[in-house]
């Protein structure tokens, strides 16, 4: 069983991609106060191991929590193929994750049927729109539990 990829354990490599780079790096500097939402929705960062670096890598996505439990979805907009970070996630499910201010180590469980379905009516209350991506590409689009 692996570690979580606890902050400083490791060499941290930014997204490619700006906007998320600037965001991870508002998001923590500020503890959440600033780079803390998506399209105006609350966000959280998940921080993985990258399957082939085995570098950092730092996510922001849309937050999905009940009763302290997140989910997180793997929709990349309804793309025809997986992001990255859900790759990396299903071979290292160790993950930190930070909610704000507040930082955990948490294990990421792919969901299914019943349970798939309670959790994909909490994240839809939160972004409506994975029913749209999940009706624009045939694959099925994870939906990943992180517990404590």
């Amino acid at each position: 069983m692996s570690e979580a990829p606890q902050a400083g354990a490791g060499d941290y490599e930014p997204s490619p991609w700006d906007f998320v780079a600037d965001t991870v790096r508002q998001y923590e500097e500020t503890g959440g106060r600033e780079g803390g939402s998506l399209e105006g929705v609350p966000c959280v960062i998940i921080m993985s191991r990258g399957r082939h670096t085995g570098k950092l890598r730092k996510t922001p996505l849309m937050r999905v929590e009940h009763d302290g439990t997140y989910a997180i979805v793997a929709s990349m907009g309804g793309a025809p193929k997986h992001p990255v970070w859900y790759l990396n996630v299903l071979a290292d499910p160790a993950v930190t994750l930070q909610d704000g201010a507040d930082v955990s180590e948490r294990r990421a469980r792919i969901l299914d049927g019943d349970e798939k379905r309670e959790w994909w009516a909490r994240a839809t209350e939160v972004w409506p729109s994975y029913d749209e991506y999940q009706a624009k590409t045939e694959r099925e689009i994870p939906l990943i539990l992180l517990e404590p």
